[in-house]
C-alpha cells in the first residue's frame, strides 16, 4: 500500500537527477538576423534616459516601427516622465497608432494600423 501511495503522491524525497534529463538550448540559432529579407515594420527596443532621445524615438514611430521603450531611467523624475509620455502620445495620435504601459518600466508604442490588445492571455485563454 505504501508503494502505491508513493507512486500516486510521490515519495517526498528527490532521487538523484540524471544529467541526461536536461537539454541545454542554444538560443543563438533563433536570433539570427535575416539580412536578405527587409521588413516594412521592425520591433525596436529602446531605452529612454533623457528628453534629447525623443526625436529619434518619434521618428521610428513615424517610419512605421513598433517601439518597446524602457523608461526605468527617467521614472524617478516625474516631470521628465510626464513630458516624454505626452510627446509619445501626441505622435501616436498623429499617426493613429497606440501606446500602452507594459509592466512598470516599459511602454509599447505602435504606428498606424497596429493596436495593442490590453487583455492578457493566460494559459491560452483571455
Amino acid at each position: 500500500m505504501a508503494n502505491f501511495m508513493d507512486k500516486l503522491f510521490g515519495s517526498g524525497s528527490k532521487g538523484a537527477t540524471d544529467a541526461d534529463e536536461y537539454t541545454e538550448l542554444d538560443l543563438g540559432k533563433f536570433e539570427q538576423e535575416l539580412a536578405d529579407e527587409p521588413a516594412e515594420t521592425y520591433v525596436r527596443v529602446a531605452e529612454l534616459t533623457n528628453l534629447n532621445e525623443l526625436p529619434g524615438l518619434k521618428k521610428e514611430v513615424y517610419d512605421g516601427n513598433i517601439l518597446m521603450i524602457d523608461i526605468s531611467n527617467i521614472k524617478a523624475d516625474k516631470l521628465m516622465l510626464d513630458r516624454a509620455l505626452k510627446d509619445l502620445k501626441d505622435v501616436v495620435i498623429d499617426v493613429h497608432g497606440d501606446i500602452a504601459g507594459i509592466k512598470d518600466d516599459q511602454v509599447l508604442v505602435t504606428p498606424t494600423g497596429v493596436k495593442i490588445d490590453r487583455s492578457k492571455i493566460v494559459g491560452g485563454r483571455y
